[in-house]
């Protein structure tokens, strides 16, 4: 079933007024739904509603509420995402994943090793914003991930009290040797580029005393390391949780 964001402003009673211009095009112009056709929108609320399309005029889709609740597809703690930008595809690879599986925000940071400029990065944010939307559209997220203007890991580390670095080359700990991630809490996960992390970079993490840990032993590339990390994350932590 269709999944589309609405304002909860638009709706009254038991009817939704969907008049976003980008959102009344795809439903209308790109979809053709039609009267009689059911919809599953979300508000900022998290509040889920199961509709049918009453009508569809040239400026709106008028839609009637069958079923409401509160969604359910989110985790029980904040997963961010600080990670150095790789090229084309690949990056989009990326954020796209990382929204399936429940960030909350993705820190682009331009690393020692990163493959991408300052300057390209910037350029880029609003690209991969648009690909964590309609990633959220069709894995019926909750909520909306933020990609945020490019930081550095140094003061990122000081924004987050839990943190989690991935970095192969010389972690011997995983994630069943760390403390659990608990309910509400906010936790920044770290990965870094395909040619790995400076020294400079990880002088940097050890004198923070971070959790420096590793994903096995196969090399993974980068893109892949990040669907690994956070999937293992999510595994490990959310039954605890619920």
């Amino acid at each position: 079933m269709p999944h589309f964001f609405v304002n909860s402003q638009n709706i009254n009673d038991n009817i939704i007024s969907i008049t976003d211009k980008d959102t009344y095009k795809h439903i209308a112009r790109a979809l053709r739904v039609k009267k009689g056709e059911k919809l599953l929108l979300i508000d900022e609320n998290q509040i889920q509603y199961e509709t049918v399309v009453a009508d569809v005029t040239t400026s709106e889709v008028i839609v009637k509420i069958e079923n409401s609740y509160k969604s359910s597809r989110s985790l029980p703690f904040g997963l961010y995402l600080a990670q150095s930008p790789l090229r084309s595809d690949a990056q989009s690879f990326v954020v796209e994943k990382a929204t399936e599986l429940g960030v909350k925000g993705v820190y682009p940071v331009c690393s020692d090793n990163c493959a991408l400029s300052k300057e390209i990065i910037d350029k880029k944010i609003d690209k991969w914003q648009r690909i964590m939307f309609e990633a959220s559209k069709q894995c019926e997220r909750a909520d909306i991930p933020t990609c945020f203007s490019q930081d550095t890991y140094e003061n990122l580390i000081k924004k987050f009290d839990r943190i989690i670095v991935f970095c192969e080359r010389i972690a011997s700990k995983t994630l069943k040797d760390i403390k659990p991630i608990k309910k509400g809490e906010n936790v920044l996960v770290i990965i870094g580029p395909e040619g790995g992390f400076s020294e400079r970079e990880f002088k940097l993490f050890e004198e923070y005393g971070l959790d420096m840990l590793t994903l096995g032993n196969l090399i993974l590339k980068a893109e892949t390391a990040v669907t690994v990390a956070l999937g293992n994350i999510i595994y490990e932590f959310t039954s605890a949780n619920n």
